[in-house]
């Protein structure tokens, strides 16, 4: 009895450690790893942590308060709110169902084949679905032969799979260039990044036939790359005449370029690429191993951001490239968004099926459905056979099973009822069903059956989803009561607005500011060709107006420090700022200054609206804020909150 009650304070007292209450707000209570969960994952670098952290305990406490208050009035059962989180749910609640272990293992390894780039030479042979077994025997003694060659060290590709295909049976060797994680299947990539530079691997048999690999050298992970390009077709099967003043036509835009002029219009008007020209000949972000050999060798060649090429041939193409921008792979699992993204793709990716494959047996042994001795196989099996038999008649049709437990948990049954819909619905869809026997389909029945109250009790079984859904939910809820209590309720109050403003228009004072027409173009040349129309005295609306939609112009009152101006440059009525143009898209602009004010002048009620709603939403929040904390008062664990500090 006394082993006993021992056993009880200990598991009292670790439970209490574990969820130490950092505060309270009425009778609701939040544990010291829920707020450092919600602080770790949005604060930024601070050298006064003890003031930070209290900062961050009002915010919280007050985003509590909230909640509460929007579950008082009972907006978590408003339909749509529902309705987005069950949306949310199944956007996530496959990343939840992996093995934790299994998963992080593959998210490693992924991890360490993304540091290097390796350059690799693949040999290949087919091998038919129905081969005889001598013709197999070949194929293998082929392989051999181009492994001991590999081993021995020749290095004329070409002439060993020739000397191979003429002894045995056809051998191809390819260059497929550098690759990366994920460049090529999982299979491959693993045999390759098993191997050192200037090693082979054995042949490896997949579905179409036998593999070798050899590494001939390997270099630093080249990154994510950002390009542009301008692409001149080739037509397939050409003239060298053709193709020669291809070249011509390439070395005069390049020309160009080197005196000056802008890529995206070169693109627009000379690139063959029908996916990129129009966007000033920007192509997605890519990495290693996403382009032949050929363009990436030739584009990883530039040095800096902006840099262009020379002409170069590819088999697509002459192509003249220009370096946007380079993102180097992390080296240290630090990188909080770089291991997010490997996790996605390796969610994403057949590697994956290793992973959910132990993951679906422990899911099976967690679950623990024993099966009802009382109810014989011989009987499941032959009213399933019958149900496939007879589809139509057996629809809904109750038979001696149907209400039979055949499988039971510790929080589940499964009824006979539930066997039969699942061999309908499997036998009679032929995508899926591919002949397996009724035993093999009862084993798979209890699988999707554990899989699917796992996946529907995922809080149960995962903190992190349950967080994650509680996360979601109180986001959604905070959003609502904060339109009705606060947003909606000052922009709607006009009268209280104004009231308002008369009460503290000194807050409301213009700094120094300007009269503008700011132009909005979506190419450099576009921006040129606008300023220059309005130099020469065009109306600017009749500018924009004639532009078919790409010119933006607009006027307004800014501040100047709203407006950019290059350094040393002093804002002047009359003026026009010089053509901006943004790097990352290739649109440009300028601003048209019509009049100077200087600082000090009021704000006209409507010139101040954005300012005054954004004041009286505080108003509104601090008042809401301060009955709340009289209904639910907050109560600090000063003791916890201090081991938060140190």
């Amino acid at each position: 009895m006394k082993k006993m009650l021992l056993l009880l304070t200990l598991a009292v007292n670790f439970s209490m450690l574990c969820a130490q209450t950092l505060f309270t707000y009425g009778n609701n209570v939040v544990d010291k790893e829920e707020f450092l969960r919600a602080y770790n994952k949005n604060k930024t670098v601070t050298e006064n942590k003890e003031a930070a952290l209290k900062e961050y305990l009002d915010l919280y406490a007050k985003f509590k308060l909230k909640v509460k208050a929007a579950k008082d009035a009972r907006l978590d059962t408003l339909p749509q709110i529902t309705s987005d989180l069950q949306n949310f749910r199944s956007q996530i609640d496959e990343t939840y169902m992996n093995n934790d272990d299994a998963l992080n293992e593959l998210i490693n390894e992924a991890f360490l084949h993304s540091q290097k780039d390796l350059h690799v030479i693949h040999f290949f042979t087919a091998i038919a679905a129905k081969i005889t077994p001598a013709d197999s025997l070949k194929a293998i003694k082929a392989m051999q032969e181009v492994y001991n060659n590999l081993l021995a060290g020749k290095k004329d590709y070409d002439k060993l799979t020739a000397d191979v295909s003429a002894k045995f049976v056809k051998v191809k060797a390819s260059d497929i260039g550098y690759i990366t994680a994920f460049s090529v299947p999982y299979e491959y990539e693993k045999i390759i990044y098993g191997l050192k530079a200037g090693e082979a691997s054995k042949a490896y048999r997949s579905k179409n036939g036998l593999h070798i690999f050899k590494v001939v050298d390997e270099r630093k992970a080249a990154g994510k790359w950002r390009v542009a390009q301008i692409l001149l077709a080739i037509p397939p099967g050409d003239a060298a005449v053709t193709s020669k003043l291809i070249q011509q036509k390439a070395d005069s835009i390049y020309l160009k370029l080197q005196a000056g002029a802008d890529f995206g219009d070169m693109a627009r008007q000379y690139s063959d690429d029908k996916l990129t020209y129009l966007s000033s000949g920007n192509m997605p972000e890519f990495t290693t191993g996403k382009f032949e050999p050929a363009f990436e060798n030739a584009v990883f060649k530039l040095a800096k951001d902006g840099e262009v090429s020379a002409p170069f041939t590819t088999q697509f193409g002459v192509h003249i490239v220009k370096r946007i921008s380079v993102q180097p792979v992390p080296a240290s699992k630090n990188d909080v968004a770089y291991l997010y993204d490997i996790k996605q793709k390796v969610l994403q990716d057949s590697r994956i099926n290793s992973a959910k494959d132990l993951f679906t047996k422990s899911v099976i042994k967690l679950i623990g459905y024993k099966k009802n001795a009382a109810v014989k196989d011989a009987d499941l099996f032959r009213y399933a056979d019958s149900v496939v038999a007879n589809p139509a008649q057996n629809a809904g049709k109750e038979v001696a099973v149907s209400n039979k437990i055949i499988y039971s948990a510790a929080k589940s049954n499964l009824k006979g009822s539930d066997w039969l819909n699942f061999i309908r619905e499997y036998k009679t869809n032929p995508e899926i069903y591919k002949g397996e026997s009724n035993k093999a389909l009862l084993e798979k029945f209890v699988t999707v059956k554990s899989l699917e109250y796992y996946r529907t009790h995922l809080e149960d079984y995962s903190p992190e989803f349950k967080y994650q859904m509680e996360e979601f939910k109180e986001g959604n809820l905070l959003f609502e009561i904060m339109e009705r209590k606060v947003w909606g309720s000052a922009a709607g109050d006009s009268a209280g607005l104004i009231k308002y403003y008369n009460q503290h228009k000194d807050k409301y004072l213009w700094a120094a500011s300007a009269d503008v027409i700011i132009f909005s173009c979506p190419t450099k040349k576009a921006a040129e060709a606008s300023l220059a129309a309005l130099q020469a005295g065009k109306e600017w609306k009749k500018i924009a107006d004639e532009s078919n939609n790409t010119i933006q112009a607009d006027s307004g009152r800014y501040e100047l420090a709203q407006i950019a101006l290059t350094e040393g440059l002093q804002a002047a009525a009359g003026m026009t700022t010089p053509v901006l143009v943004n790097p990352s898209d290739g649109t440009a602009g300028f601003v048209h200054i019509l009049k100077l004010h200087a600082a000090g002048e009021q704000r006209s009620f409507e010139e101040a609206r954005g300012l005054v709603i954004n004041d009286y939403q505080n108003i509104l929040e601090e008042k809401w804020i301060g009955e709340l904390k009289k209904k639910y008062p907050v109560k600090v664990d000063e003791t916890v909150f201090q081991s938060l500090i140190k």
